[in-house]
């Protein structure tokens, strides 16, 4: 395993984008799709557990885990162990017509992952998209009905299924319609204070009395997409009451409740799944991202009783692909064996340590999240007013001095660093993050 040579990290030695990098870059240009969204110059190398090298030799503290992916670290010797050991014996069999264990195991693993006395089935895809468009699909089987419910500030993915659902960005949006007819949208508890319990939740009250009496007859309503924590839309924790008042509301209609957990999921937030933190059980759980740390896979976990599509309904050739469950078969190991702790205690020490530089830069507002999916909100003089521009100015001057991360929803910064991340790199963080505010507070840099 690559041990950074004893370089202390971050190292950045060249201008950047460095000179090997550039000659990548423009290659890229001439034949990458424009619709990728590349945030800076990065062009990477190789990856150990929170730390990135370029190609030209800089090192850079990573708090972005490939957009919360590798869950367990870059290359974690066990989960790596695992797929040159499955490597070896069978890439591709496609498991949709065909058996072999690492599917069976990871399924019996996820299935019995989930809290509660109900036997669950698994059927997996390639990605977090693929995985929203199962669950709306077995939504509408299972209960046939056409409606769906989802929230304003939603991501679920750039498929039609997934982006219908979606209520983040019109990006992600214009220029494709029609969508997926019979999908709402309604607002996300984003900062309420009032739902801080089943009978006092007005966010599901509001649900019922705005869609459910008007606009989305319940019993037409197959499924309520909810995100745990919202991803995309800025990191936003819903307050205690919300997730448990849904989970009423759809027993007394006959909707599933289904949970998008592609980013939320697999330790991030201190439990394996960021719903246990309100003591629910979803119908549908829908997970990708961090499940192998950085393979590509992805599930949909549901009641027996629900998963009752006949052969041949749904189908995928490479979900679960024989590499990529193994994979994370280690990635669940390491998880039970402390990540899902150092989690919590890291998701703490980032929080702690933004609030405190909170009371001395007038340009952080609302600190948020759980365990190691946390967000600040980047905002104007006045400590109010929203500023995207400055926060894409910190993200791009973090870069230049080594540190990589992202910004989520409309003015906020995201920490989701791999879950090994070390108390030592998070501080490093947090130093190298205050310094970049205090810079691009005092100059106004532009993007």
């Amino acid at each position: 395993m690559w041990k950074f040579d004893n370089r202390t990290v971050p190292d950045v030695r060249t201008e950047l984008p460095g000179p090997k990098a550039r000659g990548f870059l423009e290659r890229d240009q001439r034949c990458m799709s424009p619709s990728y969204t590349r945030v800076y110059p990065l062009v990477v190398e190789r990856g150990s557990g929170a730390v990135i090298e370029d190609v030209d030799g800089n090192l850079f503290l990573d708090f972005t885990a490939g957009i919360a992916v590798t869950s367990t670290g870059h290359c974690h010797p066990q989960v790596t162990g695992a797929i040159k050991d499955q490597a070896d014996k069978l890439l591709h069999m496609s498991g949709t017509d065909f058996y072999y264990e690492p599917q069976i195991d990871l399924a019996q693993r996820l299935a019995e992952s989930v809290p509660g006395t109900s036997s669950q089935r698994v059927f997996f895809t390639n990605s977090g998209a693929e995985a929203l468009e199962a669950a709306l699909k077995l939504a509408r089987w299972h209960t046939q009905r056409t409606r769906a419910i989802a929230f304003l500030g939603a991501f679920h993915g750039r498929t039609y299924g997934a982006m219908s659902l979606s209520g983040s960005k019109l990006v992600h949006r214009r220029g494709f319609s029609p969508l997926v007819p019979d999908i709402h949208h309604t607002p996300y508890p984003r900062g309420c204070t009032v739902c801080t319990d089943v009978a006092g939740c007005i966010c599901v009250r509001q649900i019922e009395e705005t869609l459910l009496k008007r606009t989305a007859p319940p019993d037409e309503v197959a499924a309520i997409f909810v995100e745990p924590v919202q991803g995309e839309g800025g990191y936003h924790v819903p307050p205690a009451g919300f997730l448990p008042a849904l989970r009423e509301l759809c027993d007394r209609h006959g909707i599933l409740l289904v949970v998008d957990e592609v980013q939320s999921g697999m330790g991030r937030t201190g439990k394996l799944y960021a719903f246990e933190h309100w003591g629910i059980v979803p119908d549908i759980i829908c997970l990708a991202k961090g499940i192998a740390s950085g393979m590509p896979l992805g599930a949909i976990i549901a009641r027996e009783e629900i998963m009752d599509w006949p052969p041949g309904s749904h189908a995928s050739t490479f979900g679960g692909n024989p590499v990529s469950c193994r994979a994370a078969l280690a990635t669940l190991d390491l998880l039970r064996d402390g990540y899902m702790a150092n989690a919590t205690q890291r998701g703490e020490q980032l929080k702690r340590g933004l609030k405190e530089s909170k009371q001395t830069h007038q340009h952080l507002g609302e600190v948020r999240g759980l365990g190691l999916m946390v967000a600040v909100d980047i905002v104007k003089k006045d400590g109010q007013t929203l500023d995207p521009a400055l926060r894409d100015a910190i993200v791009q001057s973090a870069f230049r001095q080594g540190l990589l991360l992202l910004g989520c929803g409309e003015s906020a910064i995201r920490f989701c660093p791999p879950l090994c991340v070390t108390a030592a790199q998070t501080d490093t963080a947090l130093k190298i993050f205050q310094t970049v505010l205090e810079q691009c507070s005092a100059t106004k840099v532009a993007v």
